[in-house]
């Protein structure tokens, strides 16, 4: 049997010989990841057919041959329900495929002719390609390796009128919440539920950062004392000498035992897991639905994202340098539900998008890590017009609502750069939910997909 190390040896040179490729989609809850998955199989299954991915040269000249779906590695994790989504896809009326709930991935073999033909002709070769899927909730722990239970508990005192008053009930509770006192259970777990409430408020009225992202998601964990911790607010003022004093049942100590009991066996394994190994990766954002929901939801995302970016290992690949400190080596940030805004306001969305990420994009750029930014719809929901008013022409989009209403609208003006006060004064957009167009038996509608996939697989097809 081979020590963890020399199997990842070993997997390491099969893949140099195999053309392996490891992609991970990230993005945070209902910024489209399953929508996105489903695309790529679909593109990749018609390239050659009826696919249009004039941007990707392989398929642009006639080399890309197509892919099919084959048996994954690790049987202990679900495969993507690319069928399932597929079916929501084609029914009638179409809908949307269910969001994650859950770790899936799946394998795909892509055939190709190489773009220098070898000594023998044009042969084929094929690259595998294996894609995860992750909840956008679970993605938001990430961050938490970087605290102990006292820094963690100062990140969470977040500004806001309308987040504080989603978490009223649990402000309410731990208000009382003694810390040198010995701990009840039975309290704390009524205070981590008030707690976890409060994260789903929130979550529902489109606010990102929220952790712990297992109270969101807990799956086999509900009702573990795991997840029955919650932060414990102005901790952090109180000098550690103090902190340590109290006694080691006391609620303190149980809050900050719990917490690192989450990192090191929920966070840490998940991370360690999955996330290392990738080599490629691509994060959504629905920068759209933030616009839709005002300036204090806007501020949180440009938040979350910040934090999880910084979480991610970024850095050139090497044999060594992958064998000991593993890197993603090409990112794609994409801005989703291009299709719900007008084509001529599509570099504005790229742009803000980049200015949302300056930060961090400057920080990858500074490290030399290849990053792009982007804009798309992984399927398509909506079709450019034009509308004719008092003789004159104007922008518009053609679709339905998610209950059948058609639609015939201009959905408005997106800024280019980050909105200050006065936009958020004067904003007049609704960007409107569409249900999926109706599609033909061919390869699914989308904007720019092929686009992500040149920067993500093109040059493994050359």
């Amino acid at each position: 049997m081979r020590t963890p190390l020399a199997q990842e040896f070993h997997d390491l040179l099969e893949r140099g010989r195999d053309r392996q490729l490891r992609l991970a989609v990230t993005g945070l809850s209902r910024s489209g990841k399953t929508a996105f998955l489903t695309s790529l199989v679909n593109q990749l299954r018609h390239a050659g057919l009826e696919a249009r991915l004039d941007l990707l040269p392989a398929a642009r000249e006639g080399r890309l041959l197509g892919a099919r779906r084959i048996n994954q590695q690790d049987l202990g994790v679900p495969r993507f329900p690319y069928d399932q989504a597929m079916l929501a896809l084609d029914a009638e009326p179409p809908r949307w495929p269910e969001p994650t709930r859950g770790i899936s991935e799946l394998r795909l073999v892509i055939r190709y002719r190489p773009a220098k033909r070898g000594l023998m002709g044009a042969d084929t070769r094929q690259l595998t390609l294996d894609l995860f899927d992750y909840p956008g909730e679970w993605l938001l722990d990430l961050p938490l390796l970087a605290h102990d239970y006292p820094s963690w508990c100062e990140t969470q005192q977040h500004e806001g009128t309308q987040r504080a008053a989603m978490f009223a009930d649990w402000r309410a509770a731990v208000a009382s919440l003694d810390p040198a006192a010995d701990a009840d259970e039975a309290q704390l777990a009524e205070i981590a539920e008030r707690y976890a409430q409060g994260l789903r408020a929130a979550r529902e009225a489109g606010f990102s950062d929220l952790q712990p992202g297992r109270f969101l998601l807990p799956g086999e964990l509900s009702g573990a004392p795991v997840l029955q911790f919650f932060p414990l607010p102005g901790i952090g003022a109180i000098d550690a000498t103090e902190r340590d004093a109290y006694g080691t049942e006391s609620n303190y100590a149980t809050l900050a035992r719990r917490f690192r009991h989450y990192q090191q066996h929920i966070v840490k394994p998940f991370y360690r897991e999955h996330f290392r190994r990738f080599d490629r990766q691509i994060v959504l954002v629905d920068l759209l639905g933030a616009l839709n929901a005002g300036p204090e939801r806007f501020e949180d995302l440009s938040r979350a994202l910040s934090r999880l970016m910084k979480s991610f290992d970024y850095g050139q690949r090497s044999l060594l340098s992958r064998l000991f400190s593993p890197r993603i080596d090409r990112l794609a940030i994409a801005a989703t539900k291009a299709d719900h805004v007008t084509p001529e306001q599509h570099p504005r969305l790229v742009a803000l998008l980049e200015a949302l990420l300056a930060e961090p994009l400057k920080d990858l750029r500074f490290a030399d890590v290849p990053v792009r930014a982007l804009s798309l719809a992984s399927i398509r929901a909506s079709e450019a017009r034009e509308v004719e008013h008092q003789g004159q022409r104007t922008p518009a989009l053609r679709g339905e609502s998610l209950t059948g209403e058609a639609l015939l609208l201009y959905p408005g003006e997106l800024p280019d750069r980050l909105p200050g006060r006065e936009f958020w004064s004067r904003q007049g957009f609704d960007f409107p939910a569409f249900r999926p167009l109706p599609r033909d038996a061919g390869a699914l509608p989308h904007i720019r997909m092929d686009a992500a996939l040149d920067w993500l697989i093109g040059d493994k097809l050359q």
